[in-house]
Formats: C-alpha cells, sequence, structure tokens
C-alpha cells in the first residue's frame, strides 16, 4: 500500500509541476506575443504619424538615428556621393550582422518632410530584380536617412571606366544592357507610381554579388525645384552633363523619353567601354563617343568600336549600335519607348536605320 501510495504521490507532483510548467510557459509566451504585438501597434503610429500608414510601408523598417550612426561607425565608410547627400556601409548587428549602404540626405529643398516623405513613397513602392531594394529610413527631424540593400561590387562606371586594361566581356555587356533597359521599363510603365529618373548614368548603376545591374537614386529627380532643373550652369544638370537629354537645357517638357536619351548614352557607353566625352582620343572625331558611333555604323565600320574584344558577335553589336542611335535622337518623339527598346535589342522587333544624331556642344 505504502509503495502505491508513493507512486501515486510521484504522479500527482509530476502532473501538478508540468501543469504548472505549462502555465507559466504560456505566460511567458502571451507575455512576449502582448509585448510584440505592441511594438508593432506602435510602429504603426509612426507610419501613420508621417502620413505613410495607407502606402504600404509595412515591409520597410523604421530606424533610430542612433541605430545608424551605430551600424555606420560614425558614418566613417563612405561608399559614393551624390547630388542629395552621401552614402555609407553599415552593419545591422540586430539582423544577423546584415550589410547595408545607408544614405545620409544633406541637400534637399526646402520643405524637407514633404519631399523626404514623396520620395519614400516614390521609391517604396517598387521592387524589380534590377532596382536597387529600399529596405528602411529614418525620420528624425532634420535627419533624413534611407537604408539600401548593399550592392557589394559597386558601379557600372567602376567597371567599364576605372579597370585599366580589363574589359567585362561581350556577354556580360550584352547582359547588363538588358538590365538597365528592364529596370528603366519597370521605372516608366510597371511600377504603381509611375517615374522618370532624370539621372542615368553610369554612376547610377550599381552590381550586386552576382554582377547584376539594378539602378539606383530613381525618386529624386522629380522631387527637385524647377530652377535646378533647369539650371545649366551648375546644380544638378551640371552633375548630368553628357547624359541629359536636349530638352532640359530648353526648358521643355521632360518626359520619360528623356530617360530613353540617357539610357541611349549608356548603351553606346557599354558596348565601347569608354566615356561618352573622351578628350585623349586618336582624332577629334572620336571625342563625342555618338558621332563616332553613327560615323562607324554609316561606313560600315562597327569593329572599330570593339578592336579591343574578342568573340563579339557582330548582329547583336550592330543591333544595339542601332538602338542607342535611336535612342540620342534630339528629337524626343523619334526616340523610341523603352519597351521597344527591348524588344529591339531581343531581336523580335526590327529596327529602322537611324538617322545621325545631333552633336552636344561641348561648352
Amino acid at each position: 500500500m505504502t509503495a502505491i501510495r508513493n507512486s501515486m504521490l510521484l504522479i500527482l507532483s509530476v502532473s501538478l509541476g508540468s501543469i504548472a510548467c505549462m502555465c507559466f510557459l504560456f505566460a511567458v509566451s502571451s507575455f512576449a506575443l502582448y509585448k510584440h504585438r505592441l511594438h508593432r501597434y506602435q510602429k504603426l503610429l509612426e507610419y501613420t504619424k508621417f502620413g505613410l500608414a495607407d502606402q504600404g510601408y509595412f515591409t520597410l523598417q523604421s530606424f533610430s538615428y542612433t541605430e545608424l550612426e551605430e551600424a555606420t561607425d560614425g558614418f566613417k565608410e563612405e561608399l559614393g556621393r551624390g547630388s542629395f547627400g552621401a552614402v555609407y556601409k553599415g552593419t545591422l548587428s540586430g539582423s544577423g550582422n546584415k550589410i547595408v549602404a545607408v544614405k545620409r540626405l544633406e541637400k534637399v529643398v526646402e520643405e524637407g518632410v514633404r519631399e523626404f516623405k514623396a520620395e519614400v513613397t516614390a521609391i517604396g513602392r517598387t521592387h524589380h530584380r534590377n532596382l536597387v531594394q529600399l529596405l528602411g529610413f529614418c525620420i528624425e527631424g532634420s535627419r533624413k536617412l534611407l537604408v539600401y540593400e548593399y550592392m557589394s561590387n559597386g558601379s557600372l562606371a567602376d567597371l567599364l571606366f576605372k579597370a585599366k586594361g580589363v574589359r567585362p566581356s561581350w556577354k556580360e555587356r550584352v547582359r547588363l544592357v538588358l538590365d538597365v533597359a528592364k529596370g528603366v521599363l519597370y521605372l516608366h510603365d510597371e511600377c504603381s507610381v509611375h517615374t522618370i529618373h532624370c539621372n542615368l548614368k553610369p554612376q547610377n548603376i550599381l552590381l550586386d554579388h552576382t554582377w547584376t545591374g539594378k539602378i539606383s537614386d530613381f525618386g529624386f529627380a522629380r522631387l527637385m525645384p524647377n530652377e535646378t532643373k533647369i539650371n545649366p550652369t551648375g546644380g544638378v544638370l551640371e552633375q548630368r552633363r553628357g547624359y541629359s537629354a536636349p530638352e532640359w537645357k530648353k526648358n521643355a517638357l521632360i518626359s520619360v523619353k528623356a530617360d530613353v536619351y540617357s539610357f541611349g548614352i549608356v548603351l553606346l557607353e557599354i558596348v565601347c567601354c569608354r566615356r561618352n566625352i573622351e578628350l585623349n582620343v586618336s582624332t577629334p572625331d572620336e571625342i563625342i563617343l555618338s558621332g563616332w558611333v553613327y560615323t562607324c555604323f554609316a561606313a560600315g565600320e562597327l569593329d572599330k568600336l570593339v578592336e579591343e574584344d574578342e568573340y563579339i558577335d557582330l548582329k547583336t553589336l550592330e543591333r544595339m549600335v542601332k538602338v542607342g542611335l535611336w535612342c540620342v535622337q534630339d528629337d524626343p518623339a523619334l526616340r523610341p519607348f523603352m519597351k521597344n527598346v527591348i524588344l529591339m535589342l531581343e531581336g523580335t522587333m526590327d529596327i529602322p536605320v537611324p538617322p545621325s544624331p545631333e552633336l552636344p556642344h561641348l561648352v
């Protein structure tokens, strides 16, 4: 009897202990769930406060300035600098030591909060394999920062112009042209907020760890003050010199065709692995790339453009050159839309013989 009683007491004790442990675990999990929901609710209040709650921003993370300052080690390692400020390399310790790029906006128009919110609106609604992804943001008074995915292989400008004696292969260049074209097409036609980039150039095309080309800095230019856009002696236009369409200087209506012009210049630069304007050349005819390309095209001497390359597909070369020359026409009406650009690049649409582009002045 004593043994039976002891067994029953042991079973009862274990049962009560298990029940107590389960109750404790339930209480802990309930408290954790409550804290998680409270945190999400507080985030929701933050988004609502800044007018972002109805815009689909719940995939973006909100950071404090202190978090980003610590992540970048006091904004120590600068990756690059653009029209609106510098970009720094950072590591998010709370996200598995994820490496990111933090853009600290420094040069914005007077309506800072409104401009920043509009920029986040434009960028946050876009998601494409050929666009640099926005991960989060920070708004603390005059401090405004954006957190992007880190692009480990730098910019297209670095790849084309800084690697002396080392040119990307022909296949790589053809792929990069299509990467950029598909990114621009998405901005123009496929994303919920149609966007004109207005500052497309190799410095704003970044390369990830797989060497995929991704467009950055979209959503900025449409928020610039008008006097900056049309000022031919400085400001943002000066930084776009060589890539900006003629209508910028004419104070004409800016449309998606302005991006098509810039894309055409970038395309020709990728094909030839040289800058649009190059003073250190053999003859004056080669100074402006688009003029030299047309001269070679008209003379049936496209091989001069790729003399340093091997294994060139001449049909693809001719197709890309013709597309590029159509894109850089002075008249926006003559430039194709990006959808047709891609069809022509892929060889599914015939390409008429392009006329000679009107060459820009060097001064």
